[in-house]
Parts: C-alpha cells; sequence; structure tokens
C-alpha cells in the first residue's frame, strides 16, 4: 500500500482541510529536487467503476456473488502491481454505494453495499471522479450514503462544485475536477472553471479535468467532447480525461497537453458480458519544476475488463500478445485523426506543431516568472 495523504475541497467557498491517510508522511527532498528543483509524478488512470450491480441482475454470476466469494481484494489483483508503484491512482466511480432501496425511475441502476468501499483501498486506488449520470441512480440518500462511503476511508472525490486535491509522499499536489456533460450539457462549464481557478488558489501542481461526455458505444469523439476538451486546457487543465462511452475513444494534444476522450470500462460490475472487453491503463508522468508542470510522458496499458473472454468476472487484466497489439491499433485508429502518435509498446508522442508550442508557452512561462 502507498503511503499517502491528501486534502479534499467542498464547495467553492468553503476551506481546504488536511486528512492523515494510509501511513506516515515523510518529507524529504528527492535527488532531482535537490539539484535542479525538478520532480516527477506518475498517475494511473481508469475508467468506469461500478463497484455493484444492476438492479434488474440476479443473484447467479453478479457482482456482489463474486465480493461474497472472494473479498475485496479479487477485482483489481491483477492490475494492483501498477496501481501500487505510482504515486496516485484515479478511477471513474460509476454508481452509489447505498442499501437504500428508492431507486429513480430510469432505464438502469446501479448500486453496490457500501462495505463494498474496501475494494478501492486493497487495489491502492488513491482517488475517484464522481461526476457521472449513474451517481442519482437512488436519489439523495444514495448520494449521501456514498460519500459517507469515501469518507470512511478518507478517499478524495471530485463531482460538480467539489474538488479533490490529493498530496503524494514526494510532496506534490494534485487536484482534480470532475462533471458529467451527459446530466448538465454545458452547464458543466461553471463547474470546471471555478473548480480550477480554485486549485490554482490553492497551489496544486497538477491538475486534471474528468469528463463524463460523449456518446455511448461511439469509437470517435462527438465535436462537444474535441470544444470542450481544449476550453478544459485553456482553463488550466494539464490533462483532460473522459469517460462514459463505455468503449474506447482516441487520444488528443492541444497546446501541449493531452486530451483523452475516453477510457471506457474497467472494473464494470453492471454488464455481465460486454462485447467489447477492450480497456486500458492510462499512466502518465508529469514534471514538476517550481510548482508548474513543463513536461508530461503518456503510456496507455492496454488491459481488458475481465480475466475470461466468454463473459465478465470483474477483474481488469492486461492484455497480452496479439490481444495487446490489436487495442493499440484500434488506439492508433480512434485517434489518428488528431495526429499524435502512438507506439507499439504504447507510449503516446505528439505532434511536432503541439510539441513547438508547448516548448514556447515555457519558454515564454520562466521568462515571466
Amino acid at each position: 500500500m502507498k503511503n499517502k495523504r491528501y486534502r479534499m475541497i467542498a464547495g467553492v467557498a468553503a476551506a481546504a482541510f488536511l486528512i492523515v491517510g494510509y501511513g506516515p508522511h515523510e518529507e524529504k527532498l528527492l535527488p532531482e529536487q535537490e539539484e535542479n528543483q525538478k520532480q516527477s509524478v506518475t498517475i494511473s488512470l481508469a475508467g468506469d467503476c461500478s463497484l455493484g450491480s444492476l438492479s434488474v441482475h440476479g443473484y447467479g454470476g453478479s457482482f456482489r456473488e463474486m465480493y461474497d466469494r472472494h473479498g475485496p481484494g479479487y477485482f483489481f489483483q491483477n492490475v494492483k502491481e501498477i496501481f501500487e508503484a505510482d504515486d496516485m491512482t484515479l478511477v471513474n466511480f460509476e454508481g452509489v454505494l447505498t442499501n437504500s432501496n428508492s431507486r429513480v425511475k430510469k432505464a438502469f441502476n446501479i448500486k453496490g453495499k457500501p462495505e463494498y468501499i474496501q475494494i478501492l483501498p486493497e487495489a491502492s486506488i488513491e482517488a475517484v471522479s464522481f461526476g457521472n449520470n449513474h451517481r442519482i441512480d437512488y436519489g439523495a440518500q444514495g448520494v449521501a450514503d456514498t460519500v459517507a462511503a469515501f469518507s470512511s476511508i478518507n478517499l478524495p472525490y471530485a463531482c460538480n462544485e467539489t474538488v479533490g486535491i490529493f498530496e503524494t509522499e514526494k510532496g506534490a499536489k494534485i487536484g482534480f475536477v470532475s462533471v458529467s456533460v451527459v446530466d448538465h450539457g454545458k452547464g458543466v462549464e461553471a463547474y470546471l472553471q471555478n473548480g480550477m481557478a480554485q486549485l490554482k488558489e490553492a497551489g496544486v501542481d497538477v491538475i486534471l479535468a474528468c469528463c463524463h461526455w460523449g456518446q455511448e458505444l461511439s469509437y470517435y469523439p462527438n465535436s462537444y467532447q474535441q470544444e470542450l476538451g481544449r476550453k478544459c486546457i485553456d482553463w488550466g487543465a494539464d490533462l483532460v480525461v473522459g469517460c462514459h462511452p463505455h468503449v474506447l475513444q482516441g487520444v488528443d494534444a492541444y497546446k501541449g497537453k493531452y486530451i483523452i476522450y475516453s477510457l471506457g470500462n474497467f472494473c464494470f460490475g453492471a454488464n455481465r458480458n460486454p462485447k467489447d472487453k477492450n480497456t486500458m491503463i492510462a499512466q502518465v508522468k508529469f514534471t514538476i519544476e517550481e510548482g508548474n508542470t513543463v513536461g508530461s510522458e503518456l503510456t496507455l496499458i492496454p488491459c481488458k475488463i475481465s480475466s475470461v473472454s466468454n463473459r465478465n468476472d470483474y477483474r481488469p487484466t492486461l492484455a497480452e500478445g496479439e490481444k495487446k497489439a490489436d487495442i493499440i491499433r484500434r488506439l492508433q485508429a480512434y485517434s489518428a485523426g488528431f495526429g499524435v502518435v502512438i507506439g507499439e509498446d504504447g507510449r503516446v508522442t505528439m505532434p511536432e506543431t503541439e510539441e513547438k508550442q508547448a516548448s514556447e508557452e515555457t519558454e515564454t512561462a520562466s521568462e515571466g516568472s
């Protein structure tokens, strides 16, 4: 388990508070900091995680049965090694954890038991985005119970006016915002702008913008995803990451920063056997200098949502061999229109124009400081 501490800010005007989390925190300079005040921070990002089942699911073969049979350590055991090795792991938390049976009238309602929250620390997942269209599946009670579950393990989350701040062992502060375009349309823009302004004021080193957006089962972003992704970077995001389509979408670059349009499903209890089981972990290494990100390296790690092919066993697993190569080829196709290059090893390279622009902006910022 990684030793971490973090902050969570609730509301635009609320004060930040510090909670000591999973273990002791030692303040010390890294060798790079001692030499030139630079440090690196590695963040792993994964897509939609619904730790529970649909209201219409029976018990056999369900997420609930797998939890009862195997316990909280079962679900992420095949990717835990990656999450343990980074500085922070963030996933999209889709659904609620509640004992309430008061469902909102809609096609699909997702919930798990409050005790399922233990799955996250077992997997070395330190933060969640909570802006999505299944957050309200069991009304205000479902939201309240889920937030209480987050608080019970000191887990930072973000949703709408609530922004999260996570502090790594190295002392880097990672801020994040989370919104659902599916629910609020262009109304999310105020949440994003205000949230990122709040994070800047709090002095974070990295800002992540998490957007629940796009068309379900579409492998390509719509025009508003592209528009909003660029706006997020203009407003201060160092990385934009999307969810909701339930399938992978491509990677874009703007002003030297990446936009990941959809991470797809990951540990997804709401579908017992989706046709497309491709997914990925996006791992970003940020270089931080004097409180600002001055560079990022993005690697896409192909995965499957299940360790078996004939059903969903809710156990995301690294893809290997031809399956890994196939996912990379698909990501290359989804990203082709944006000019980024995705290598066979999953490393993403920006178009030359984006690299040049990023370099020029960094030089300008240095001159002005």
